[in-house]
């Protein structure tokens, strides 16, 4: 071959390693040359995008926001709540580094890149910190008809309800019977706790009181998010509509706790239920049962999301989980007297949850609202709706005083759910806040 060949099929080579190097490198100007090869100049349908390294509809979290929480731990107190609440595995070895007097903590990928260190306080220090929400001792003494005095609670009441139950799969009908609707239930409770609350000196807001998303997204407005996170092969409609009611209703609801209400303490009112299949032939339960779930047990591959590993530190260096151990306590004692359900036990196995002082009616799990609000967050799951005879309770509706249900006289379960939550947390904080009685008007 010629020096001149050689160097035209040099130059030939060359052309096509930049080819494809720009290829690679430059999706849109693959379009083009493509474009220009064919003699086509349509564009290409939109692809997804790129997958972020957070949670559906997350966004990258500001780090410099836990500076304020500088010296504010102590190593041992640290690295006891990140093994032993918030994390099930060792994968946070890659993300968070423990020495002496700091962690050092990846705020991007794992192995190098962007760090955070977060310094610790000395050891057998207690620093103050920083937070809006009052801890049951940080509150003044209350007169003991009043022990919820200076509280701020937000109701949260879970799911939408409505139009939307369907579309959230906690709707089920049997027959001509009216439907069992989540969202509409724990409204209607929400509905009876807050005056209970009220009258025990509480300043009580719902989160939500009716049955319309607080979010303004649609699951027409968030197709290209879930092509985004959608496992191949997934029907992306159904992927938005979950994006709508798992994830932005929950951050929208989230927005307002969060800069609006800042209340001390959150309740997430829910139902349990078993799997029942067909909405419209649902299979029904012959148990019941009962638990509450607290912030932590974050797995593995939750961690290695950067928003929802800094929203975990977010959580632990406000301490909310003491509190929310303190409180969870008392309520599932309330619960039980009231109901006298047995616990909901988690398969050991799936290595999602972490039971809670060894009780086991709590339980640590990472879900995004007590993940999201910035207090400390009980989050109910009692009864099964599609158990036989919840379901009957739930068939009756809302009534004063008993009736005879399945041969045995109940109160309203939606009245009876208010009633242990209101006495639960009225045990908490009258051990807590002593004080004086009221002082009679005249």
């Amino acid at each position: 071959m010629s020096l001149c060949s050689k160097a035209l099929a040099l130059f030939l080579a060359g052309l096509l390693g930049l080819g494809g190097w720009l290829a690679f490198r430059q999706p849109d100007l693959r379009l083009a040359l493509a474009s220009v090869e064919t003699g086509d100049t349509a564009p290409e349908p939109p692809q997804p995008p790129a997958r972020k390294p957070t949670g559906p509809l997350g966004s990258a979290p500001d780090w410099t926001t836990l500076d304020a929480y500088q010296e504010t731990i102590t190593r041992g107190d640290f690295e006891h709540l990140l093994t032993d609440i918030f994390t099930t595995g060792d994968g946070w070895r890659n993300y968070i580094t423990l020495a002496d007097h700091e962690a050092t903590i990846a705020a991007d990928g794992p192995n190098g890149g962007l760090q955070f260190h977060l310094r610790f306080a000395p050891a057998g220090t207690s620093p103050t910190v920083p937070r809006h929400w009052r801890t049951a001792r940080e509150l003044p003494p209350a007169p003991p008809e009043r022990p919820l005095e200076g509280l701020r609670i937000a109701i949260d009441p879970g799911h939408i309800g409505g139009a939307w139950a369907k579309m959230e799969e906690r709707w089920f009908a049997i027959g001509s019977a009216p439907p069992v609707c989540e969202g509409d239930l724990t409204l209607a409770v929400a509905r009876l706790l807050k005056p209970q609350l009220e009258s025990l000196g509480a300043t009580v807001t719902l989160v939500r009181n009716n049955t319309e998303p607080l979010t303004t997204l649609r699951p027409e407005t968030l197709l290209a998010e879930a092509a985004a996170t959608a496992p191949a092969g997934a029907d992306l409609h159904k992927t938005a509509e979950r994006l709508f009611y798992r994830t932005a209703e929950i951050r929208a609801r989230a927005d307002l706790v969060n800069h609006t209400l800042k209340p001390d303490l959150v309740l997430c009112l829910h139902f349990n239920a078993e799997a029942w299949g067909n909405a419209l032939s649902p299979s029904l339960a012959d148990h019941s049962h009962c638990h509450l779930l607290l912030n932590g047990g974050y797995v593995d591959e939750e961690i290695a999301l950067a928003d929802q590993r800094y929203e975990m530190l977010r959580k632990l260096l406000q301490r909310t989980h003491a509190e929310e151990a303190a409180i969870g306590a008392d309520v599932a004692a309330s619960f039980y007297s009231a109901t006298g359900l047995p616990p909901y036990t988690y398969n050991p196995l799936a290595k999602n949850a972490r039971m809670v002082d060894g009780n086991p009616y709590l339980w640590a799990r990472n879900l995004l609202a007590n993940r999201l609000y910035d207090c400390p967050v009980i989050f109910m799951e009692p009864y099964v709706m599609n158990s036989r005879h919840d379901y009957a309770r739930i068939q009756a509706g809302d009534y004063e005083g008993t009736r005879e249900i399945d041969g045995k006289q109940e109160p309203s379960i939606l009245r009876e759910y208010a009633g242990a939550v209101a006495e639960g947390l009225k045990r908490h904080y009258s051990k807590i806040r002593q004080g004086p009685p009221l002082i009679p008007e005249h």
